[in-house]
């Protein structure tokens, strides 16, 4: 009896917040605040046909320096507690027979995944897109490899060497940034000139190179967790 009554106090609750929060909604029409400064001058001032993507990695250079802090901080914790030698990468998992449709298809899939991953965090200040969303694509192509093969050796000197070369990169061009024009990862460190014509890949300024950098490694660092995770397993 007492269970149900506290259940229909939480409906009750529940239902005042989303009445009070429908009943007091007002529908804006116009951009307030910061945003209008966004829409009106974020393009001149950033260079970048898509100022969405262009916004999270100049005007909110800080908070993506923090979001790839954190992915590494969790790889790191994760390889912390698998604690994997270094014969536990060339060790041989024992495995159900994989289908040959799915290895078949990861032949055909694999080189596509890889190539549109690059494509969405090169071409992010011109579309949708950026270097998170790549590095996931790239690591979903690795996904797709452990699956169709649970023994692929990959080469976790090579994706450690990107992981660490990338993030040194990306804070290096943020600085540059604070050194040769108006703050941390401002993408006018090759001077206004450098920011080119919309519509064509070298443009934005150093937009596209930071990308590039995020998306490398991001897509290592997950590509990292997943063969870890991976060579931890006894069965697969």
């Amino acid at each position: 009896m007492l269970r149900n009554i506290l259940i229909a106090l939480v409906i009750l609750v529940m239902g005042y917040m989303f009445y009070n929060t429908y009943s007091n909604y007002e529908t804006r029409t116009e951009l307030a605040g910061i945003s209008q400064h966004f829409a009106a001058q974020g393009a001149q001032e950033v260079g970048a046909a898509n100022l969405v993507t262009a916004i999270v990695v100049t005007y909110r250079g800080f908070d993506t320096l923090g979001e790839v802090t954190i992915l590494f901080l969790t790889a790191s914790i994760i390889a912390f507690f698998l604690k994997l030698k270094d014969e536990d990468y060339d060790s041989s998992i024992d495995h159900r027979e994989t289908s040959e449709l799915l290895v078949t298809a990861s032949q055909v899939l694999i080189p596509i995944i890889f190539l549109f991953g690059i494509y969405v965090f090169m071409n992010g200040h011109l579309t949708p897109g950026g270097g998170f969303q790549g590095g996931a694509i790239i690591a979903t192509g690795v996904a797709l490899m452990i699956m169709a093969n649970p023994n692929v050796r990959l080469n976790y000197h090579v994706i450690h060497w990107v992981e660490s070369v990338s993030g040194v990169s990306f804070v290096v061009i943020g600085i540059l940034g604070m050194v040769l024009a108006g703050g941390f990862l401002d993408n006018k460190i090759f001077g206004q000139d450098g920011l080119g014509e919309f519509g064509t890949l070298f443009s934005a300024g150093a937009i596209p190179i930071i990308y590039s950098f995020v998306g490398l490694k991001v897509g290592a660092e997950i590509s990292n967790i997943l063969n870890k995770y991976q060579k931890s397993q006894k069965e697969a």
